[in-house]
């Protein structure tokens, strides 16, 4: 039986950031669903319901804290791991995150696209 690729759900704004992520993540065997604001990305998750979503805090339509703080609060949707992906850099923003469910908090300006794989691979690995 053949594995089954592992979806992930990539909530960017950014569409440069966005579409290299994509394409890095599909290189590694990924399928890629994105998200451009925080409305989608809350759909996408409770219809696709994705191993992994990879989530931006400054969005438009609704923030990604307030994504992330929906996320776990629905049973559908509580248990997927979520890694936020921000240039927000200051501690209590990555308090939050983590407070309100993240699994994992990097800064994108200090992340490689292969750097992002990685991150992805190890969360997914603990699933």
């Amino acid at each position: 039986m053949a594995e089954t690729k592992r979806r992930i759900l990539l909530c960017e704004d950014d569409r440069f950031l966005r579409k290299a992520a994509e394409a890095r993540l599909r290189q590694h065997g990924f399928t890629v669903l994105a998200a451009v604001d925080g409305e989608e990305s809350l759909r996408l998750a409770r219809d696709e319901v994705p191993d992994l979503v990879l989530l931006d805090l400054i969005m438009p339509k609704m923030q990604g804290f307030e994504v992330l703080r929906r996320l776990k609060a629905d049973a559908l949707t509580a248990a997927i791991p979520v890694v936020v992906l921000s240039n927000l850099g200051q501690e209590r923003d990555m308090q939050q995150a983590k407070e309100l469910g993240a699994v994992a908090y990097f800064i994108k300006a200090d992340l490689s696209l292969e750097d992002l794989v990685r991150q992805v691979e190890a969360v997914l690995a603990k699933t």
